[in-house]
């Protein structure tokens, strides 16, 4: 059992017409191995609810990484057919998350600034490494495709003698019409982890 997923998640998959999902998610599927490929970030995933597993198509293991088997299952399971509105807003903009997405739901962007502190040119090459496209903003800001339909931004303010270095997670607003806001939180965790190794 891939780690992070419900049995009836992988179930409700499986209840699914393929067709509808590979037009919602802009995804493949593929009959023989009944299985559907999706692009994440910076790479191609398998997703087998029969077995049931994810498993990343480079190199064939199996994600153990629970924030991102949520991602990517739920991605499946319930984006939209809906276009990218390229307008960027923070999590606590999203219908419910003011309220959601603190305490133990806080995203955690410390461990982004804590990470790069004042190297605006390590943090750069990170970004880059996984596909980034830079944007006007903050002190070095880059741009993800998540998922087909899901943009994410990263902000870094580097740390001076004044003011410790900060990080934020920007999401296109159509976000709220693809996903749940506790697989919002698996994403960004997604992010911050990655973007902190």
């Amino acid at each position: 059992m891939t780690k992070g997923i419900y049995p009836c998640h992988f179930q409700d998959l499986l209840e699914m017409d393929p067709q509808d999902v590979c037009r919602r998610a802009l995804c493949s599927y593929d009959s023989d191995t009944q299985g559907y490929t999706v692009a994440i970030w910076d790479a191609n995933y398998g997703v087998y609810p029969r077995e049931p597993r994810v498993v990343h198509l480079n190199d064939g293991a199996e994600v153990t990484q629970t924030f991102l088997n949520l991602f990517i299952v739920h991605y499946l399971l319930t984006a939209q057919e809906r276009p990218i509105t390229k307008q960027w807003v923070s999590v606590k903009d999203i219908p419910g998350g003011a309220g959601f997405f603190r305490g133990p739901h806080a995203i955690p962007g410390d461990l982004i600034a804590n990470r790069y502190k004042d190297d605006l040119k390590a943090f750069s090459d990170a970004c880059e490494r996984l596909n980034g496209t830079l944007m006007d903003m903050a002190d070095r800001a880059y741009s993800f495709r998540m998922a087909p339909r899901i943009p994410a931004a990263v902000l870094f303010w580097r740390g001076d003698d004044e003011f410790p270095a900060e990080a934020k997670l920007l999401f296109d607003d159509s976000i709220k019409d693809h996903l749940a806001l506790d697989i919002i939180f698996a994403l960004a965790v997604e992010v911050c982890s990655r973007l902190a190794k």
